[in-house]
């Protein structure tokens, strides 16, 4: 898959130091072309489902290239990481999120970044074993209690990162046939922070359909989200709603069952 060169204008934003992250986002039927266009992403994106949120160790091992530290969202992933770690096998009631499994989350992301052309395996994790007492923070969490969240994040961002550039390309080539689109945007600065909010909000609300309500709450979050866009909520929601439909249009029949 070619490498988009602007991947590291990305969508929302580090809540530390501000700096743009990226997250996909998706949307709706009044735009590319209903079911037709939802089955191209589809075959794009192949089981999105499992490219977005799917279970440890699907789809692990493909090289994420360089541009994996670009595509990783940190607002993002750990709000998905807080609201499903407990669901995880290696979760341990004894333990919480913000002191002990958030950290190895984030160290898992920080060694895919790191190891970009590696796979997990056993090497690699002798090789970062001893790194996690140094990234540990205040987790009292061993190492072989870690190392399953230290790999599910892992694992995630080389979806995470698939799913993002099989976004972008996809709807570079489409965004200026669609009924909303307006001359004075372009896709890189504008509409592409749009298409991957919508491509992540399907992901990150599995049981949720697009309604007012949504609407609201994606367009209240919006202005954290946009990064480089200079479109409006009333704008940009069009774009959004088309890749959440799209999405859902290629997620699996169970997706909404189970979140992967």
């Amino acid at each position: 898959m070619t490498k988009d060169p602007n991947e590291s204008r990305d969508m929302n934003r580090d809540p530390i130091t501000k700096a743009p992250g990226s997250h996909p986002v998706g949307v709706g039927v009044g735009g590319l072309g209903g079911a037709a266009a939802g089955a191209g992403i589809g075959a794009l994106f192949g089981p999105i489902g499992m490219l977005v949120g799917g279970a440890v160790g699907t789809l692990a091992g493909a090289s994420a290239g360089k541009s994996v530290a670009e595509s990783i969202d940190p607002t993002g992933e750990h709000e998905y990481w807080r609201n499903e770690y407990s669901n995880r096998p290696y979760a341990n009631p004894q333990y919480n999120y913000d002191d002990d499994y958030a950290p190895a989350y984030e160290y898992g992301n920080t060694v895919r970044a790191q190891y970009a052309d590696r796979q997990w395996d056993d090497s690699l994790e002798q090789d970062i074993r001893s790194g996690w007492e140094k990234a540990k923070a205040k987790s009292r969490l061993t190492w072989e209690e870690a190392k399953d969240a230290a790999r599910d994040a892992f694992d995630r961002s080389d979806r995470t990162y698939r799913t993002y550039s099989a976004t972008d390309n996809y709807y570079r080539d489409q965004y200026k046939n669609a009924v909303y689109y307006k001359p004075e945007y372009d896709y890189d600065t504008d509409y592409r922070p749009a298409y991957r909010y919508g491509t992540q909000a399907r992901s990150a609300h599995p049981g949720r359909e697009w309604n007012d309500e949504l609407e609201s709450d994606l367009g209240n979050r919006w202005d954290n989200a946009k990064a480089t866009s200079r479109m409006s909520w009333s704008e940009a929601k069009d774009a959004v709603r088309d890749a959440w439909h799209n999405v859902e249009r290629a997620l699996p029949g169970d997706f909404d069952r189970d979140g992967r």
